[in-house]
């Protein structure tokens, strides 16, 4: 008899590693491991080269919170947040007729990776970026218009990775990065 070919495991990727080693380090913060516990999963995590390696390192921590997804839904009318706001792992935005304005240049983004979910019918939607933000919007389908981005060109990409997933009926997605302030030019035009 002749088995059959297994699929070679899937690599993971530094974002999932990323990830892990934040789950590592909020398990410690919060007592759940020990230094030397986080120490050696930390070693694991870092060196694991497949998905069920990765596993091995998380086993036994609890479930990650559930306040790192959140949702924002409306019928109609607009959907916006703006300024200081804390934005959470996972942002699910739903939305059947209105507008949507997410301007991320203010707030507080804890998570190397920031999935943005998507699930609009018509209307507009703008996502604004930190300056040196990474999107990605492979995981976006639209019915209408491909969204408007520009890729920014940059020499080292340092900022959080941002992942716009979901669906958009008749609206068109507009993402942009954030200007830099009078305050960040008077800094940056300084002399040593």
């Amino acid at each position: 008899m002749t088995s059959l070919p297994q699929d070679p495991p899937s690599a993971i990727s530094e974002d999932d590693r990323e990830t892990a080693v934040q789950r590592l380090q909020g398990a410690y913060t919060e007592g759940h491991i020990s230094h030397e516990e986080m120490v050696e999963r930390l070693h694991q995590a870092l060196t694991a080269k497949t998905h069920s390696e990765l596993a091995t390192a998380l086993a036994s921590l609890p479930e990650q919170n559930a306040g790192t997804t959140s949702t924002i839904a409306a019928v109609s009318g607009r959907i916006q947040r703006r300024g200081a706001w804390r934005v959470p792992r996972i942002l699910r935005v739903e939305s059947a007729l209105g507008r949507v304005h997410l301007d991320l240049s203010r707030a507080v983004i804890e998570h190397p990776v920031v999935d943005i979910e998507l699930r609009l019918g018509t209307g507009r939607a703008s996502i604004t970026v930190p300056r040196d933000a990474i999107v990605d919007v492979e995981g976006l389908r639209t019915g209408w218009k491909d969204p408007l981005y520009k890729t920014r060109r940059r020499s080292r990409p340092r900022g959080p990775r941002i992942r716009i997933s979901g669906t958009m009926g008749l609206g068109r997605l507009k993402i942009r990065h954030a200007r830099l302030s009078r305050a960040d030019i008077a800094i940056a035009t300084r002399e040593p």
